[in-house]
């Protein structure tokens, strides 16, 4: 085994704020492919104005953003990440799979459960809402401090963890 390879050497996990300010970046990087979301269905749907449909805008930017993820995981990085020095590998230290980039992204939005009441008849006004979101996001964080190496919970379930890079 050289000296280089994942099993080999230590992964220091990425500190709590380094990885909420990546979280950060990554928000304005999701709002710009949400906008190209927006576009693509605007543009289809002056050709079929059926297509002009909330769910179908949800749908696509769920998949603009899993597409979005799932390729830049699988590489270690994305933009955000390269730029506040993060890593995502799996349990083992190697680069993530297709399979194990799709099952951290789908155990990733268990940052957004609070949404899941707007799916319901009780909807909350946006304050309530924005409030409820910025609270299960600091109880989230909050969370990882009782993991043993100070991972968020969905990826230990995903089965990866955030390191410092190299």
């Amino acid at each position: 085994m050289s000296a280089s390879s994942p099993a080999s050497r230590t992964l220091a996990p990425a500190g709590l704020t380094r990885r909420m300010a990546c979280w950060l970046y990554e928000g304005i990087v999701l709002f710009a492919l949400m906008m190209v979301a927006v576009l693509l269905q605007s543009a289809l749907a002056l050709l079929l104005p059926a297509l002009n449909h909330p769910a179908l805008l949800q749908a696509t930017t769920l998949a603009l953003w899993g597409a979005y993820f799932i390729y830049f995981w699988q590489r270690g990085q994305t933009l955000p990440m390269k730029t506040w020095r993060i890593t995502v590998l799996d349990a083992q230290g190697r680069p993530l799979s297709r399979a194990r980039a799709l099952t951290r992204y789908a155990f990733g939005w268990v940052w957004g459960l609070p949404l899941l009441v707007q799916l319901t008849p009780w909807h909350l006004t946006v304050q309530a809402l924005a409030t409820a979101l910025a609270a299960w996001v600091v109880l989230w964080m909050a969370a990882s401090r009782l993991h043993p190496q100070g991972q968020f919970w969905h990826d230990a379930w995903a089965g990866t963890q955030l390191v410092q890079a190299a």
